[in-house]
């Protein structure tokens, strides 16, 4: 049987993905590769690491989620708002404009301006990519999500888009009677169970490590049945 091997929240830590797949002898052939959203943001090189997804989906059939990193960068470069700036900037898009321009200039107004110019220019398959990712996977075992089902809703599939990017507390805290395991990241695993480890429950499995905090980039191996859980530490070098 294939395994499914499941990553969430790379947040521009390419060096910490890209050593993940080794370590788990990551084969596209035997493996169907899921990865839960948040390619960008708050780690060193977010450009490297949208690459790596749409060449790991194009060229691999690996199942790339979106998350709400995801579509703030995507906001970004299609809109003229300033909330949508501020927002960006808040949440560790400094870091994104620092990787897209090659340099870890301070991020000045105009500097912005010029960033996001140069992606809408040479990077617009980057941010129409993104854009256009799925919000949910499912298969007979599991569904995938970037952040979470309200359990206000019968049917979750009705739940608006933000729910599927952003909901935190109010679905961790729920019990959901699916029949299948719900499998998110967002939330810092820290956050839920003091530990940058996979968090199990009955009925969701949560595996953000917070890597560009600092801590780790998680993996969940899914074969015949039983989970395998890997990692790998954030290091400056």
């Amino acid at each position: 049987m294939k395994r499914t091997v499941m990553i969430s929240d790379i947040h521009g830590c390419i060096k910490q993905f890209n050593q993940l797949l080794l370590l788990i002898e990551y084969n596209p052939i035997d493996d169907q590769l899921i990865l839960l959203g948040d390619y960008v943001d708050r780690g060193p090189d977010s450009k490297a690491v949208v690459d790596r997804v749409i060449e790991l989906v194009r060229n691999n059939k690996a199942i790339a989620l979106r998350g709400n990193h995801d579509q703030r960068l995507y906001d970004l470069v299609n809109s003229h708002s300033k909330e949508v700036r501020i927002k960006f900037l808040e949440h560790g898009g400094i870091q994104t404009i620092q990787s897209y321009c090659g340099s870890n200039a301070e991020i000045t107004e105009e500097r912005l301006q010029q960033g996001i110019e140069m992606i809408r220019t040479n990077y617009r398959h980057h941010t129409d990519f993104l854009g256009q990712l799925p919000l949910y996977y499912e298969d007979n075992h599991h569904i995938y999500v970037h952040a979470g089902l309200n359990p206000s809703f019968t049917d979750w599939k009705k739940q608006s888009e933000r729910d599927f990017m952003y909901i935190k507390d109010e679905f961790i805290r729920s019990s959901f009677d699916l029949k299948r395991k719900v499998i998110f990241g967002h939330t810092r695993t820290v956050d839920i169970h003091t530990q940058p480890d996979i968090w199990f429950s009955e009925d969701k499995i949560g595996i953000d490590g917070g890597c560009a905090y600092g801590m780790q980039l998680n993996c969940l191996i899914f074969q015949d049945g039983k989970y395998i859980t890997e990692h790998i530490k954030w290091s400056r070098t």
